[in-house]
């Protein structure tokens, strides 16, 4: 995992991704599941220009959708919470 285009694949986009940037400083992201949190931090901090604090990450199951009579799953994917050091510049205009 030596590009961190691959590493991060975008943002998550949810209230509760908002409220925790708005409150701690943390920024959610769609990583790629076989990305550790040192592939993280390193990708964040050279895409972004930043300093991050810590990583947490989470793994999510898929979800089973039915399109008629066929049953099917969606994707597992991981999301990684990003703390920011202090003073740092939260970058909501940036994604």
């Amino acid at each position: 995992m030596k590009n961190i285009h691959s590493v991060l694949k975008g943002p998550c986009l949810t209230e509760k991704a908002s409220l925790q940037q708005e409150m701690d400083n943390k920024v959610v992201f769609q990583v790629h599941p076989g990305a550790n949190k040192i592939e993280i931090k390193e990708a964040v901090e050279k895409m972004f220009n930043v300093k991050v604090k810590n990583v947490r990450t989470a793994s999510m199951h898929g979800k089973q959708k039915r399109v008629g009579k066929n049953i099917g799953f969606t994707n597992n994917w991981k999301k990684a919470y990003v703390t920011l050091a202090e003073g740092e510049i939260s970058f909501v205009d940036e994604l």
